[in-house]
């Protein structure tokens, strides 16, 4: 089924492209020269040779990157760029350069609200003392401690942002939780379950550290290897290279697998309808060559011993203009109304719309999806941030209401920023005890 696109609305969209872009880069520039401002308020004080030298390096690395994100803009293309070496320099760059400039420019904008209120204060007083009033007095320059603090704090996300790029995208953790719930069965009272969550195998390049990765997984000894979606992050062949890999995932007791937004090929420009199931349906045969049971909107038990919880795998559902593909009810049919159920559903909207106020309990339900933008900074049992929080109220780690708990892993994989800063690739382990 192709899409018919008519001459006045492709004029209309295309139009909007260019008044957004206008937009952006003039956004940009303004950003950019606010920042060399007060960068050279920083280096005041310096010699010429070195503000010289720091005034064209500025410029130099900034007219490149405009440069550079034109010739991205022109050569886009959202099916091929997470392959594309130049779109993830793009990436890391921009992340790079301006997520430093942004956190410099609101210190400077801090400073520049207290010169403005200073200068319309100062003006009323000296109005009504009737006491003239020159422009030089009531604006003071700004103050160089200011920029260089500014400067100093910039270069933590500066070299932060380096590192996420080179080592953070690898640097996976271990996160586990204990869970205690009154109606599991007492045989599976201490079993171990593995979560790993959108893998996107296309954003990849060093195999020997997804390698280590995946050995870290199975180190953990878990009895069931569960994987909650985004296989890849547009085409099914991206999977071609890695099934050596992802197949080396263990569990005794079984690995079970659902898809993600990103695996049903709704990102990419397809020729027809047939070859877009085509390649959803390959897609399907990988998780059947590296090892795991798909469940799409279906169920099953997992027995031990005479006694049974019940597994159930949801497809993708997201509120907000996510796909909707998945079907709870479908997905409950045919299960008890008092067993143990875990559900697989890959976005954690999903469990706030239609799991956590169910009249029929889900006991624990395991997502993914928001990466918790692979970035922000955590400090265990203090504090967690991550902008990410503003788009989703349950983003990463667990959560608890009505009695039943919903985890939202991190994720292995990244996507977009090749990189992770402060917001590491993460392994599940949960374990569940019996009260």
């Amino acid at each position: 089924m192709h899409q018919v696109v008519k001459y006045g609305q492709h004029s209309t969209s295309m139009g909007s492209l260019v008044m957004s872009l206008v937009i952006l880069f003039s956004v940009l520039i303004l950003i950019d020269i606010y920042v060399y401002k007060g960068l050279m308020a920083a280096f005041s004080r310096s010699s010429k040779n070195v503000r010289r030298s720091t005034a064209f390096l500025y410029w130099l690395v900034n007219v490149s990157f405009i440069v550079f994100e034109l010739f991205i803009v022109f050569n886009f293309s959202p099916s091929s760029m997470e392959k594309s070496i130049t779109f993830k320099l793009f990436a890391a760059s921009f992340i790079i350069l301006y997520t430093p400039k942004i956190l410099f420019a609101l210190f400077l904008l801090i400073e520049d609200v207290y010169r403005l209120l200073r200068a319309i204060v100062l003006s009323v007083y000296r109005l009504q003392k009737k006491e003239p009033i020159h422009a030089k007095e009531l604006f003071q320059s700004r103050r160089r401690f200011i920029s260089q603090t500014a400067t100093l704090a910039a270069g933590i996300p500066f070299i932060s942002s380096i590192y996420g790029v080179t080592k953070g995208k690898y640097n996976f953790r271990i996160h586990k939780a204990k869970l205690t719930f009154k109606d599991l069965p007492k045989e599976f009272d201490g079993l171990r379950i593995t979560q790993v969550s959108d893998i996107h195998c296309g954003s990849f390049g060093d195999r020997s550290e997804v390698l280590r990765g995946v050995k870290l997984a199975n180190d953990q000894g878990s009895d069931l290897m569960l994987f909650t979606g985004d296989l890849v992050n547009f085409r099914s062949d991206e999977m071609e290279q890695w099934v050596d890999v992802f197949k080396e995932f263990k569990a005794p007791m079984g690995k079970y697998s659902i898809l993600g937004n990103h695996d049903y090929g709704d990102y990419v420009q397809w020729p027809s309808e047939e070859v877009k199931q085509a390649n959803l349906v390959r897609l399907c045969d990988f998780h059947l060559k590296i090892g795991f049971k798909l469940l799409r909107n279906e169920n099953l038990k997992i027995e031990k011993n005479n006694q049974s919880i019940e597994l159930l795998g949801c497809e993708n559902w997201g509120r907000g203009g996510f796909s909707k593909y998945g079907d709870l009810v479908k997905t409950m049919q045919g299960t008890s109304p008092d067993s143990f159920k875990i559900l697989m559903s890959h976005d954690p909207t999903h469990w706030e719309e239609q799991v956590m106020n169910n009249p029929e309990t889900i006991n624990l339900t395991l997502s993914g999806h928001t990466h918790g933008m692979q970035f922000g900074f955590e400090i265990p049992g203090i504090v967690r941030f991550s902008p990410i929080e503003f788009r989703y109220k349950r983003w990463a780690g667990l959560y608890a209401e009505n009695n039943r708990y919903l985890y939202v892993n991190r994720g292995f994989g990244y996507l977009g920023f090749p990189g992770r800063v402060g917001i590491w690739p993460e392994i599940t382990v949960i374990t569940l005890r019996s009260a």
